[in-house]
């Protein structure tokens, strides 16, 4: 089997999907990092295409490390790690397919089928109370965890800043039993991100998210070791060397790669090994709820050090809820998402509608 073609298309101008075609008319499908769209595609058309067409789908690891090597005459690993990603998530797709096995099958077995995930609201307009409304509506969904996205981005200790005040209007909603996560993309100074994490301690949340800026490791080590709750990053790692790194400085309490930030499901296993090695768990950050989801439930169905609710983005996407490219797919149940059982990713993708799609570029995309 060859390559014949491969291409991203950025859909209803914000989402790119990476088709790759084959020459025994198999055909696999990804996605990369949407805030990164023109970047990955000149990166795959113009600098991957040339190097894949004509070789074997099937090389996933020797195709990746071609992809990774090319992309590193660019600058850092993460500028075009996400190109990568959707290259490497479709060439998954069609070794599953090639082979009649759905991916998790050839990652070694799944330890489940059906993955647990929490509400991730990435609103920043509501009033504590509601967005303490907005929960306890989750909650009768089936939801048994929601992540609120809080603090003020950009800013550091600002003084709009109402995690506490949203957290605490949560907790009277709902009750104890509702694990609460609470993400602040970096915007706290240390020893604010200590004195905020010792309150959230004290209202029972569970995940104390990005707390310093990402790549501050001794800033994060020190709210690590300062604070019980449980202190997350990864997002903004690309490499399994950068979350060994991380792991090693910052000392995080739960690692959160990302399938479309870090090259794929090749480098993600290798990311998920280097947890394990430190027994730390791994949740992914996850907020593209179509192909990147597929993906990601296949690699949590096969590490057991996978185990809490995994991010689900509730807010509206487009390709998912007014063109959905995956109709009927993927549909959380009950606060969980059942494993594709499949070949390749186990999805069926409307490719009509995603070709239709490639002309709307009058829609506003997001951010």
């Amino acid at each position: 089997m060859k390559i014949t073609a491969v291409e991203c298309l950025i859909l209803a101008n914000e989402h790119p999907i990476v088709r790759i075609q084959t020459d025994e008319g198999i055909t696999g499908w990804g996605e990369c990092f949407r805030r990164a769209r023109t970047v990955a595609k000149a990166a795959i058309e113009q600098l991957y295409a040339p190097a894949l067409i004509g070789h074997d789908p099937l090389d996933t690891e020797t195709l990746h490390r071609r992809l990774m090597g090319l992309s590193q005459v660019t600058g850092p690993a993460g500028s075009l790690a996400v190109a990568v990603a959707g290259v490497d998530i479709a060439l998954w797709d069609i070794k599953g397919k090639a082979l009649g096995q759905p991916i998790w099958k050839l990652l070694g077995g799944r330890v489940r089928s059906r993955i647990p995930v929490y509400a991730s609201s990435l609103r920043r307009d509501l009033a504590p109370a509601d967005e303490a409304e907005r929960v306890v509506a989750l909650v009768a969904q089936g939801y048994r965890a929601y992540k609120l996205h809080s603090a003020v981005p950009g800013h550091v200790d600002d003084r709009a800043d109402r995690t506490i005040e949203t957290v605490r209007a949560i907790r009277d909603a709902v009750g104890p039993e509702i694990r609460l996560l609470v993400d602040v993309n970096g915007a706290y100074s240390t020893h604010h991100a200590i004195e905020v994490g010792r309150q959230l301690e004290q209202l029972g949340a569970f995940v104390f998210e990005c707390p310093v800026p990402e790549h501050d490791h001794r800033g994060l080590r020190q709210v690590a070791d300062a604070l019980d709750i449980a202190v997350a990053a990864g997002e903004s790692h690309f490499t399994a060397r950068e979350f060994h790194a991380l792991l090693e400085e910052g000392r995080p309490d739960i690692v959160q790669p990302d399938i479309v930030k870090a090259g794929g499901l090749t480098e993600l296993q290798k990311i998920a090994q280097v947890a394990a090695h430190f027994r730390i768990p791994v949740t992914v950050h996850n907020t593209q709820p179509t192909i990147c989801t597929a993906a990601h439930l296949h690699c949590c169905a096969v590490h057991p050090h996978i185990p809490y609710e995994q991010e689900y983005n509730i807010e509206p996407v487009s390709i998912r809820d007014q063109w959905p490219i995956l109709p009927g797919q993927l549909q959380v149940k009950d606060g969980h998402i059942d494993v594709p059982d499949g070949a390749g990713l186990g999805i069926e993708v409307d490719e009509k509608l995603v070709l239709d799609l490639v002309s709307r570029t009058d829609v506003q995309p997001g951010d």
